[in-house]
């Protein structure tokens, strides 16, 4: 198979997707509220990919996901990423993320700080906003500072990362102030 390909696949918080080359995966999509619209995004995010039965890695890959979204501990180490292309800094934003266990969480500015500094905190979080795999690289498990939820761009935003790490047995102490 050469090319990019995407398939579609049940998890306990919706339909979900992932797109895969030679590389690895490329991309996971979260879900969009229907299959069909998770489908339509993957389309318009990753431009010329194909359905297709996903090869043995990406059906590991995609188990996986659905156990961690079962609520099973799995981190997802073993899974390829191709990230060709992507910034060299969000790499290393998302290497420091896959490293997070299931039912941890850290600040942007932990993760900016071994990056070399606090300072590069929004940074941080602007990475994690493109992160092109979510669940893989477990941006929900990264917070603002005082510990609260911060943004999340998938869709149901806050309140699906909220759901994310619920599932995990994350702990989140979170009550939203006026201006949350």
């Amino acid at each position: 198979m050469t090319g990019q390909h995407f398939a579609i696949f049940e998890t306990m918080i919706g339909a979900c997707g992932v797109v895969w080359g030679e590389h690895g995966v490329t991309a996971v999509q979260l879900p969009m509220g229907t299959e069909e619209k998770t489908r339509k995004r993957i389309l318009q995010r990753n431009g010329d990919v194909t359905e297709a039965a996903p090869p043995a890695e990406v059906q590991h890959a995609i188990d996986g996901m659905i156990e961690l979204l079962a609520g099973k501990p799995n981190d997802l180490a073993d899974i390829v990423l191709d990230l060709d292309g992507v910034p060299e800094f969000n790499r290393g934003v998302y290497d420091i993320a896959r490293k997070i266990p299931p039912g941890k969480t850290v600040t942007y500015g932990d993760i900016a700080k071994q990056l070399g500094g606090v300072e590069l905190s929004r940074d941080v979080g602007q990475a994690l906003g493109r992160n092109p795999c979510p669940i893989v690289v477990p941006c929900h498990r990264v917070l603002a500072a005082g510990n609260k939820p911060g943004g999340f761009s998938a869709n149901g935003g806050v309140v699906t990362k909220l759901k994310m790490l619920q599932i995990e047995g994350a702990v989140v102490n979170h009550t939203p102030s006026l201006f949350d």
